[in-house]
């Protein structure tokens, strides 16, 4: 697989400019309570404080900011999305003047397709899944003459990746980042913004277990479809990895957890009684990831060299720390899976 260039420092600071014409960089904290779960020092990132509710709006801003510098504004925009990408889109588009045109699955979020329509967005609902959504938004951008926003590429990179800028420079101790994986924006901007700040954090792959295209592909060397059946973590439900994305993921992450509804349904209580903040499926699944591992987590203090060395993933003595990423506080599967699973009594 060919390695695309990644957004650079330079990039990555060009683009917060961008990014805090709108709103100012997010809080992390290190939360006890959630510390005390795993063993081990956990920082939340809190991308469910920006203006959509989610890191995505970054790369949005990022995107149409580069379109504008080359002078290629279009008249209108097409993409599809599961909600997060879109809402970015839409915000970014209203911004520039642009006429933005998402297309989303039957079934989707009522929460997210009322965001975004409340956004200007012209909202059209199409195919069983996000690829179906995906491949309709190509065909109608190719009908229109308009421009297809893709869910990955790098300038929308390089604005995602000014939140693990904020975060790795606010947490220069930190040992191991998971990372949920969708199309890959996400985990792609963590490894850029290590890479450019050399930092020496680990970064984790976290899917889906009902929806394992970049889990299989990664173990194949190349793409590979996958069926999707999770009914929680919307954010994450991908059947067909993006080439670009599976090439950088391959070469930089340190392994992939896979987490089932049940294990982001438990992150998701979690997150609500020990930091009230309600994280849609897709942000508690890093959560979910860490907890899968939380023995390897607290095994790392026993494994100490006597000099001060770290041979484990994290020293809870010197405040090493996992970190999981919190995104929007959204019902964002309402009506798809039974309440029941997330009750919080």
């Amino acid at each position: 697989m060919t390695l695309p260039p990644l957004p650079t420092l330079a990039d990555i600071e060009a683009a917060a400019h961008v990014v805090y014409r709108e709103f100012q960089p997010t809080p992390q904290y290190r939360w006890a309570l959630l510390s005390e779960r795993l063993g081990a020092d956990c920082w939340v990132k809190h991308e469910n404080h920006t203006p959509v509710g989610a890191f995505k709006i970054r790369g949005g801003l990022s995107f149409f900011d580069a379109l504008k510098r080359r002078g290629e504004l279009p008249r209108e925009v097409i993409s599809a999305t599961r909600g997060n990408h879109g809402q970015s889109i839409g915000w970014a588009a209203r911004a520039h003047g642009v006429h933005c045109t998402i297309v989303v699955p039957r079934g989707n979020s009522v929460e997210k397709n009322a965001a975004m329509r409340a956004l200007g967005v012209n909202l059209i609902e199409h195919g069983d899944d996000f690829t179906e959504a995906s491949d309709h938004a190509a065909h109608l951008a190719e009908q229109r003459g308009a421009l297809r926003v893709p869910s990955f590429h790098m300038d929308l990179v390089s604005g995602v990746a000014t939140y693990w800028w904020e975060f790795l420079r606010a947490v220069p101790q930190l040992q191991v980042a998971y990372v949920p994986i969708g199309l890959g924006s996400g985990a792609c901007a963590a490894i850029a913004a290590k890479l450019a700040l050399g930092h020496r954090a680990r970064i984790v792959g976290v899917v889906s277990a009902h929806a394992t295209t970049y889990a299989d592909s990664l173990a194949a060397g190349r793409v590979v479809e996958a069926a999707v059946s999770t009914r929680l973590a919307d954010g994450m439900a991908v059947r067909r990895a993006d080439a670009d994305a599976l090439a950088v993921l391959a070469q930089h992450l340190d392994h992939v957890v896979q987490v089932s509804d049940d294990e982001v349904a438990a992150a998701m209580r979690a997150i609500y009684a020990d930091t009230h903040n309600l994280a849609e499926g897709a942000g508690a699944a890093a959560l979910a990831a860490a907890m899968q591992e939380r023995a390897a987590l607290r095994g790392a203090m026993r494994g100490r060299q006597p000099d001060g060395r770290q041979c484990g993933c994290v020293d809870v003595r010197r405040s090493a720390s996992t970190t999981i990423a919190v995104r929007a506080c959204l019902a964002s599967v309402a009506g798809q899976f039974d309440s029941n699973c997330l009750r919080l009594m």
